[in-house]
C-alpha cells in the first residue's frame, strides 16, 4: 500500500485550524455517534482510530473504551494529538506515525478499529482492509464512514484523493473477502456544502462496521 510523493496531501499546514472548522466537527461528531450507536464498546477496549488527524473522533470513544492509538501519516495532525493529550493528562492515548508514502505499517492489536473520512486517501481499499483484518484480534471488528460515490465535487482540491466516495454494496464484498462477517452500512450523516457555480448540495456519509470471524 505505497503513494507516490507528489500523489500525498500534506495535511500539517491544516493542523492548527482543523478543529475550528464547522464542518470537520460536524463529521467527527456524527461519525462517533453513528458508532456508538452500532458497535458496544467496552472498558476492557483498545481501539485504533485510522487517519486519527487531531482526534476528533477517538477521543469521543474514550471514555468507554481502555486504551485509543492514533494514527497518521501527518505530524502535524499527531502534534496537535500530543497537545491534547499532555493537556487533558492522559494516559491511556497515543499518537502513532505511519508514513504510508513508504508503505509502513501500523502496529499493535485492537479490539476495534475506528476510521473517519480517511479511506478515500487510500488508493488500495482491498490491502487495507487486510491490513486491518491482520491487526484486530479475533472477533474484534472495523468501524468506518466514508463519502457516498460522489462526482469529485465535495472536495474543494483533490490532491491526495484516490476514490470519489465509495459504493456501499462494493465495500462490504471486499470487507468479505477479506475475512469479515456481518457486513452491515448505515447513513452516518449528510454533509451540505456550497459547490461553485451551484446552490448547497448534499453529500451522505456512511458507516460501515464489519467483524473479524473468530478463529
Amino acid at each position: 500500500m505505497t503513494m507516490k510523493p507528489h500523489e500525498v496531501k500534506n495535511f500539517d499546514q491544516d493542523a492548527a485550524q482543523w478543529d475550528e472548522h464547522p464542518g470537520k466537527l460536524k463529521m467527527a461528531g456524527d461519525a462517533a455517534a453513528a458508532i456508538l450507536r452500532e458497535v458496544t464498546l467496552t472498558a476492557d477496549m483498545d481501539v485504533m482510530d485510522f487517519g486519527c488527524g487531531t482526534g476528533l473522533l477517538g477521543l469521543k470513544l474514550l471514555p468507554q473504551v481502555k486504551s485509543l492509538t492514533g494514527v497518521d501519516s501527518s505530524q502535524g495532525m499527531l502534534a496537535a494529538l500530543r497537545n491534547k493529550i499532555k493537556t487533558l493528562g492522559l494516559t491511556n492515548v497515543r499518537a502513532q506515525f505511519l508514513d504510508l508514502a513508504s508503505g509502513e505499517r501500523p502496529s499493535g492489536r485492537y479490539h476495534l478499529i475506528v476510521s473517519s473520512m480517511t479511506l478515500h486517501h487510500v488508493p488500495d481499499t482491498a490491502a487495507l482492509f487486510a491490513e486491518w483484518f491482520d491487526l484486530l484480534y479475533p472477533g474484534g471488528q472495523v468501524a468506518f464512514a466514508d463519502l457516498d460515490a460522489e462526482d469529485g465535487s465535495f472536495h474543494n482540491d483533490n490532491t491526495g484523493v484516490f476514490h470519489f466516495g465509495f459504493d456501499r454494496e462494493k465495500l462490504k464484498q471486499l470487507l468479505q473477502e477479506a475475512g469479515f462477517a456481518d457486513v452491515r452500512a448505515t447513513t452516518a450523516s449528510v454533509i451540505g456544502k456550497e459547490v461553485a457555480g451551484q446552490s448547497t448540495r448534499e453529500y451522505p456519509i456512511f458507516l460501515i462496521t464489519a467483524t473479524r470471524r473468530a478463529a
